[in-house]
């Protein structure tokens, strides 16, 4: 069982359905909700990302196992999620700050995109654990330690 990569997405689910609930709560007008339900959202990115950054440097990315001729679709789709959840994470974090700040404004216009993106970080990301541990036998798992003393 791959128990970091594992925990690490059930927090980017857990992230993604505090955002669904944050997001019907501002609809219905309850603005207090909202902001706790994505402040928990925060949190609980924030939570993958320290146990996606540890499991990366200490233990290390695994490569995918799947067959040779899926490899460059696979790092298609890995580029396009890495793409997603570094977009996803700054939007995120940004519209943490407007909302703290009280700049509604900025914070209404850029909801829209920040939320379809991390929406689509989390599917994507679901989907990446899937391929390197459920469909797939995970392959070579090197740590960026490693990599460095070894290199």
């Amino acid at each position: 069982m791959h128990i970091l990569p594992t925990i690490s997405t059930l927090f980017i689910v857990i992230s993604a359905i505090f955002m669904a609930i944050g997001i019907v709560k501002v609809r219905n007008g309850k603005i207090e909700g909202h902001q706790k339900m994505m402040t928990y959202a925060a949190v609980s990115a924030l939570i993958f990302f320290i146990i996606y950054a540890s499991r990366t440097v200490f233990i290390g990315n695994t490569a995918f196992g799947g067959p040779d001729a899926l490899v460059p679709f696979y790092t298609v789709f890995l580029i396009f999620h890495i793409i997603l959840a570094t977009t996803g994470g700054a939007l995120g974090g940004i519209q943490v700050y407007l909302g703290y700040k009280g700049r509604l404004a900025p914070h209404r216009k850029i909801a829209p995109w920040a939320s379809i993106i991390w929406f689509a970080t989390a599917i994507t990301g679901v989907m990446v654990y899937v391929l390197l541990y459920v469909l797939y036998p995970g392959g070579e798992t090197t740590s960026l330690i490693k990599a460095i003393l070894q290199g």
